[in-house]
């Protein structure tokens, strides 16, 4: 009996329709608040309210994010220098002068503008900036929270006084950010600590006031050097930065490429390169760039320059003659 009543009820299973067997799935789903669906619900509702939360207060990863790059790229105006002098106080941007690179073929071209360059895996987590921050050198023209740096006295009492060669000096920055400062800093290279590409001296920026942020300005000729020793350091004028502590050069290294938050840019580290005669080539110069006095967010770059010193006016009109 008992085996036949088995077989009646395995028949029955087997004789159910198609249609039968999608209604008795349908009974039970994530809607039927009963084991392990009622979790879920619960643990969707969670989520969504941490998410909602966090967006009103701003926490989200990608207005944190926004936040940063808001701040770097915030528009900033340089100082204006009404007697052609560097005066401590000053917001300037440092620019490499463009040259021709001869140590590689694929190069950078054109200014480069020193720009601070926070971890790229750590500004996607946070808004604030790291320290200690990298740096970098692109072709940033306008003057941007990352780029702009402000010319800093040693005791930061020397506000408006102007800058001279040989004297100590300091760069900071801000980032965009009105209650932070780092300032430009270096130090000796060891096995733990070099720049990425060219295994040399490192340049960051910390926060942290010691000897190792002082830098000194030095005249590019250098039969001249000690002739305009304690002269003022004008505007807009390619001069050599130095480290004190390590006495290493600032230097743009525009065939070393990197990856950064914002793209595809260039290396800076702390070496003196030199050439044949014993100068220091076009790597190493500097410019403390100031701004327009005819245009708001602009630089003294902008301007066209004189005649007498445009070399590819002179070159179309060499071209003319020659026809």
């Amino acid at each position: 009996m008992a085996t036949g009543t088995l077989t009646q009820s395995g028949s029955r299973r087997g004789s159910l329709t198609g249609d039968q067997r999608t209604m008795a799935q349908n009974l039970y789903g994530p809607r039927v608040r009963i084991g392990n669906w009622n979790e879920d619900i619960y643990l969707e509702e969670e989520l969504m309210k941490d998410f909602l939360e966090k967006r009103d207060k701003g926490e989200l990863l990608i207005q944190r994010n926004r936040r940063l790059k808001g701040n770097l790229l915030r528009q900033l105006q340089l100082s204006v220098s009404e007697d052609g002098c560097i005066h401590y106080g000053d917001k300037v941007m440092l620019v490499n002068p463009d040259h021709p690179e001869t140590d590689a073929d694929v190069f950078l071209p054109g200014d480069l503008s020193l720009c601070m360059t926070p971890d790229e895996m750590k500004a996607y987590l946070s808004d604030e900036l790291e320290v200690p921050c990298g740096l970098s050198a692109a072709q940033i023209k306008n003057p941007v929270g990352r780029n702009t740096f402000m010319i800093l006295s040693v005791d930061r009492k020397a506000i408006g006084q102007v800058l001279r060669y040989g004297e100590d000096f300091c760069l900071g920055i801000t980032g965009g950010f009105e209650d932070k400062m780092l300032y430009l800093a270096s130090d000796h290279r060891t096995l733990l600590k070099s720049s990425k590409k060219s295994w040399l001296q490192e340049v960051y920026l910390t926060d942290e006031v010691s000897y190792l942020n002082c830098w000194q300005a030095a005249y590019v000729d250098p039969q001249l050097r000690l002739e305009y020793e304690g002269l003022p350091i004008p505007a807009n004028a390619k001069i050599l930065i130095n480290h004190c502590h390590t006495n290493r050069g600032l230097v743009a290294h525009r065939h070393l490429f990197i990856s950064t938050y914002f793209g595809k840019e260039v290396e800076v580290a702390a070496h003196t390169h030199l050439d044949s005669h014993r100068v220091e080539k076009p790597k190493n110069h500097w410019m403390l760039v100031t701004g327009n006095p005819r245009k708001d967010s602009s630089t003294i770059l902008d301007l066209p320059k004189p005649r007498a010193e445009d070399t590819h006016a002179t070159e179309q009109a060499m071209s003319l003659n020659a026809q």
